[in-house]
């Protein structure tokens, strides 16, 4: 689970910000939208958090940021070529900000042990990177890593805790891969945890990598987890009694490449291509409908809700930006509330998400004061993440009006229209 995540000098996040999944000392809905871990340090993370913000405030940037440490950890000491730059983008709006590393750190809690990772980097290189484990309540640094400023070399200090040819690994990584990942190619077992939060259990959709209707598709194929998302769709109001996937061939084309001559030669074939049929009943009778036939909500939905009872299963982080995007707010709670049942989501799965949706905030027994943040920009265009915890609110404050009426932050500065200008 996501204990914590920071993010320094990345597009408009020009000072650390902090998003934080520990749950406050607040017992509002604790049995349902908390978990509690074991862990003295972090007795308790939430299960979900939203994030609000005005258009161009920076709560998009922030799942960019996360989902840019991600890339950096699972590519750099593959996809990333000796000598390539990384496509990073500091905060440009001054000229100090742009001319320093880019800085992430992820903490997370992995079978009772906590693990805090992070690194910072420019376009040329990796600058540093470390790594505490926390076994017990005093962390072990298994490693550390810097650049020497006069010799412009790598030096790294290693822990006890930190077992295998650390050396080799060493001289394998480059200036521009990751300790991690490369230790992690080299076979490092106990590395390897770390790696796979990351590329496993960390699971984000934008609009750089947008939802895709194959996942729900695939699950649509077996029987119960299509009888799981019906009856979920069901109990979301909508009229779908059974989704069914039909498989067919239709003609398609093949290109081959002959290398020894470097002719290419395109060639028909069939190809195998799978259509949705939503049977919907009501009392007054029955039909069926093609896939675009159905609203484009519902479509939204169907292609969510796959990955969704997936990442619950597994116990996964969902990060998800616009998460209201074609979907009623009603659809929304009913996403939100099945990580926050105990009995679905029985592997401490997270959700974490962005919204203009401010009608949750108000929603009867959905969110804690603790699971909402506000993302507003100041006069410098500087990004900055807000808790509605610090602002005290009273256990009746009407949220939605008071975060309208701008007590919070995170809404735009609205000037008035030139005909509206006396």
């Amino acid at each position: 689970m996501l204990i914590e995540f920071r993010g320094k000098n990345f597009r408009s996040l020009r000072d650390e910000q902090v998003l934080s999944l520990v749950a406050s000392k607040d017992k509002t809905l604790l049995d349902t939208n908390t978990v509690v871990t074991g862990v003295n340090a972090v007795p308790a993370l939430l299960r979900s958090a939203v994030v609000y913000g005005a258009n161009a405030s920076g709560k998009s940037n922030l799942i960019k940021a996360m989902q840019y440490m991600r890339a950096v950890v699972a590519e750099s000491a593959t996809v990333i070529q000796p000598g390539q730059s990384f496509s990073v983008q500091p905060f440009r709006l001054d000229a100090e900000s742009a001319s320093q590393p880019t800085e992430f750190e992820a903490t997370f809690l992995l079978d009772g042990v906590r693990y805090q990772y992070g690194f910072a980097l420019t376009a040329q290189r990796i600058v540093s990177e470390h790594l505490l484990v926390y076994k017990a309540f005093k962390p072990q640094r298994w490693f550390d890593r810097y650049v020497d400023n006069e010799t412009g070399k790598d030096v790294y200090e290693f822990g006890p805790g930190l077992k295998g040819p650390k050396n080799v690994w060493e001289g394998a990584t480059r200036s521009n891969s990751l300790f991690l990942s490369m230790a992690v190619q080299l076979n490092s077992e106990q590395l390897r945890p770390v790696f796979d939060w990351f590329t496993n259990k960390l699971v984000i959709f934008n609009e750089v990598s947008p939802l895709a209707p194959q996942f729900s598709v695939q699950m649509l194929q077996q029987a119960a987890k299509r009888r799981e998302i019906c009856d979920f769709l069901s109990a979301a109001d909508i009229s779908i009694a059974d989704i069914e996937v039909v498989t067919r061939k239709v003609p398609g084309q093949s290109l081959h490449l002959d290398m020894a001559t470097g002719k290419t030669e395109l060639s028909s074939k069939e190809i195998e291509e799978n259509q949705l049929r939503f049977h919907h009943v009501t009392k007054q009778g029955n039909a069926v409908f093609d896939l675009s036939e159905e609203s484009s909500g519902t479509r939204s939905l169907l292609f969510l809700t796959g990955p969704v009872f997936d990442i619950l299963s597994k116990g996964l982080t969902l990060v998800i930006d616009e998460l209201d995007t074609s979907l009623h707010t009603l659809l929304v709670r009913q996403l939100v509330r099945l990580f926050h049942q105990p009995d679905i989501n029985t592997g401490g799965a997270q959700l974490i998400f962005a919204t203009h949706d401010t009608s949750l905030l108000d929603a009867p027994d959905l969110l804690r004061r603790d699971q909402v943040w506000f993302v507003e920009k100041d006069r410098d265009q500087a990004s900055s993440l807000v808790s509605l915890s610090e602002f005290s609110p009273r256990k009746n404050e009407a949220l939605e009006r008071g975060y309208l009426m701008g007590r919070y932050g995170g809404i735009p500065f609205l000037e008035p229209l030139m005909g509206q200008r006396h």
